[in-house]
């Protein structure tokens, strides 16, 4: 099974990349997710065991995710019920428009009984995951629509020193 969803949105990439990132807080508003737990962090990467129901299917994942914040960040499994899963959020800055999300996801269920149920489920859970994503933006960060002001340099000339007053001025 693949999916891809791109979707622009009026919040910065930073913004967008730490609500992706901090899996520990999915189970506030990804559906059916039930727990969430931050294995270990670091600035290149984080690792997390997420646990989701739907219609009385649990089914549970372990991930290590290689990251370069706020560009990318990549979802690898480590140990769950898939043969294959593999998932990339991409976020491109816009300036003050905010940013552009994709994520592709792409996966295969294992073959035992279990699994199989597991397959409806996580069909439904990840189709629905950057609607939640999205929603959750719009509940807790700001939108990004004031254009940032750009530093101007100073002339090389235009230096501030001391003034014998203790005021600073130019030299």
């Amino acid at each position: 099974m693949e999916l891809r969803r791109s979707v622009l949105v009026p919040y910065t990439a930073e913004g967008m990349f730490d609500l992706i990132e901090h899996a520990e807080d999915y189970p506030k508003f990804l559906p059916w997710c039930v727990a969430a737990t931050i294995l270990e962090r670091s600035d290149d990467w984080v690792a997390a065991r997420i646990e989701f129901s739907y219609l009385k299917v649990r089914f549970g994942f372990q991930t290590r995710n290689p990251k370069r914040r706020p560009e990318w960040l990549q979802v690898r499994l480590v140990e769950g019920p898939f043969r294959h899963f593999q998932a990339d959020w991409r976020l491109r800055p816009l300036g003050h428009l905010g940013c552009k999300v994709e994520f592709d996801l792409a996966y295969e269920v294992s073959d035992g009984l279990l699994d199989r149920m597991a397959t409806k489920a996580v069909d439904v859970v990840s189709r629905s995951m950057m609607d939640a994503f999205i929603r959750r933006a719009e509940a807790t960060l700001p939108v990004s629509n004031e254009p940032q002001p750009v530093p101007l340099p100073l002339p090389a000339a235009a230096a501030l020193v001391p003034a014998a007053d203790g005021v600073q001025g130019e030299a």
